[in-house]
């Protein structure tokens, strides 16, 4: 329902008789939350995320006046997730609306993984009157302080005259440079004041963010070490995704003939069936090269920190990011060029014209025979048919049946790492998950962006939400929002009863009788597709064999305006591939 009609509606118990008087009055000038929500148009914000209540109701409702797409959300968390999502997506910010005190502390957590991503992202935050302040104002926190802890940029407008200014430093701070979060807070009385259009500040027009190049020097310096390197790798992260720089990415790799791995979210920048994909060869290609180039991607916990036994000890790198101060972090022999993704791919392409550098066979032929080996070894794992399936088993069905050009948003721990190794992207920014900061609770909201940005721009794309049973629970009552704003999401949970590991229903029941069940342990059995019940032509599937998961996956990609959960029975024991190293500090369990 728009803005119009809501105002419009004789019977009105949302809104206050006071506040819903100052609405009415602001039509013939112009309130706060008018100029907010113009503001944010203006500078190309296309939707907003949020839980509306006191004081944000009327930002909310003029930002669908002025054309604004708002996304009322079950908490602010999955709001905050849902707009750090479209930023990757598009580039272009858009905002997460909370309320003051406990709504802002909510959005904190998608404050702090769009940071982590390096993703733009912003919060309008409403907050306690002015005249109140300090006095135990209704929900009332140092929210401005706290910010900045959370984002590049926190602060609160100095005069409603000024909220233009303040909107536009917000959304260049949060695109520009290392893209991030910036916050924005604004007092009752600031939102329901109101203002002449000619006594408002003018303010500039935040364009594209700068795409930075670098140096004929640095791209000597890169074509050197090219040539002298007998075992070169180029590692594409998920900054070459937000960067959109595939085309010159693809070209790049075209031209090298080098092997490649992608990140997790770097997945589909390069197609992952490309035959220089060593994607299945993993932990050797990392380990036995001697050259490394990371385009868009970190030395982080990720990617083990550039260290032995992980990566080889006299392993050099070539290190291409847009934040200059993550260039060399973890390593002492790095070429470090801070340029923009696709900015660095056009020179490097040009640079390149008609050179040649040659890859010794027997690097090819050890990678080609770890990846071989591998593959069989996934394969075999899919293959297992024994009930309950593993996880291999389930995503080989659902790789079967699912559109090669669908968005896979993939949260949990078996769950997400699995999907990596098994389910290929041939396009970019197509698989969303726990990223950088390796947060549960995002898919939700990242299905519901992805859906809304489908809905709007690639109607044909399916989004796919695949979860474990413990991710689900985070945000689970999405489900709902996806319901009312017609979003075809497909939820599938992969159901082992537990966090990592769960029990059967007999051990668990026995379990319960006895005393507490295990730290790890969700209830065995739970029917998480009757969710659906809830709802009217929303359909849920109870799944259990190959065929089951290929039918009820067949008739829900025919849904178009209606989500669907599909809820498969995954054995409580399934692990992943057994690895030659673990992934983090290992568990003594």
């Amino acid at each position: 329902m728009n803005f119009l009609k809501v105002l419009n509606l004789k019977k009105n118990n949302f809104i206050n008789p006071k506040r819903f008087a100052m609405i009415k009055m602001s039509q013939d000038k112009l309130d706060g939350a008018g100029l907010i929500a113009k503001s944010l148009r203006e500078q190309g914000v296309e939707y907003m995320f949020g839980v509306v209540g006191i004081p944000v109701i009327e930002i909310a409702l003029r930002a669908q006046q002025y054309g604004i797409k708002y996304v009322g959300m079950r908490n602010e968390q999955s709001a905050s997730y849902a707009a750090s999502a479209i930023g990757y997506l598009t580039r272009k910010p858009a905002v997460a609306l909370c309320v003051s005190g406990p709504g802002f502390v909510h959005t904190l957590a998608g404050m702090a993984n769009a940071n982590e991503n390096a993703w733009p992202l912003l919060v309008v935050g409403g907050s306690s009157d002015l005249g109140q302040e300090s006095q135990g104002a209704f929900q009332e926190y140092p929210q401005v302080a706290l910010g900045k802890n959370f984002a590049k940029y926190s602060a609160r407008p100095s005069s409603l005259s000024n909220i233009p200014f303040f909107v536009e430093k917000a959304f260049r701070t949060a695109t520009y440079g290392r893209p991030g979060t910036a916050y924005l807070d604004f007092p009752a009385e600031m939102i329901t004041s109101t203002i002449e259009p000619d006594e408002v500040a003018c303010s500039a027009l935040c364009g594209e963010a700068p795409r930075p190049l670098t140096s004929e020097e640095n791209l000597q310096k890169v074509y050197e070490a090219l040539k002298e390197a007998k075992k070169p790798l180029i590692i594409i992260g998920k900054g070459a995704a937000y960067s959109q720089a595939e085309k010159e990415i693809n070209k790049l790799v075209e031209s090298l003939g080098i092997p490649f791995l992608p990140s997790p979210m770097g997945k589909g920048v390069v197609d992952d069936d490309h035959s220089l994909c060593v994607s299945a060869a993993r932990s050797t290609a990392l380990k036995e090269a001697d050259l490394i180039v990371l385009l868009g991607s970190r030395l982080n916990w990720m990617l083990h920190f550039g260290q032995p036994p992980r990566f080889a000890e006299k392993v050099k790198i070539i290190q291409v990011d847009l934040n200059a101060e993550e260039l060399g972090n973890n390593t002492t022999d790095c070429i470090k060029i801070q340029a923009d993704l696709k900015s660095f791919g056009k020179q490097m392409n040009d640079f390149l014209d008609g050179k040649k550098i040659h890859i010794d066979r027997q690097w090819w032929d050890l990678l080609a025979k770890k990846v071989e080996k591998n593959k069989n070894v996934i394969q075999s794992m899919a293959n297992d048919s024994t009930l309950p399936l593993n996880y291999y088993a389930a995503y080989a069905q659902i790789k079967k049946v699912l559109p090669k050009n669908s968005i896979i948003v993939s949260e949990g721990a078996n769950t997400m790492d699995t999907s990596r190794s098994i389910m290929n992207h041939s396009e970019p920014r197509h698989r969303l998950d726990a990223g950088s900061f390796g947060t549960m609770g995002v898919g939700s909201g990242f299905a519901i962006a992805a859906a809304l940005h489908c809905r709007d721009y690639h109607p044909s794309k399916k989004v796919i939400c695949i979860q474990g049973d413990s991710a689900f629970g985070f945000g689970g009552m999405e489900i709902e929002t996806a319901y009312r704003y017609n979003l075809p999401i497909i939820f599938i949970i992969f159901n082992n009863n537990g966090i990592y590991g769960g029990l059967d229903t007999e051990s668990f029941a026995g379990l319960k009788e006895s005393g507490d069940p295990t730290p790890m342990s969700l209830t065995a059995g739970i029917r998480y597709e009757k969710f659906a019940n809830a709802f009217e032509n929303f359909k849920g599937y109870f799944v259990q064999t190959p065929d089951e998961i290929c039918t009820a996956l067949r008739q829900a990609l025919s849904e178009t305006s209606t989500p669907s959960i599909i809820n498969i029975e995954i054995s409580p024991s399934a692990d992943r591939k057994a690895q030659e190293f673990p992934w983090l500090t290992k568990s003594k369990l």
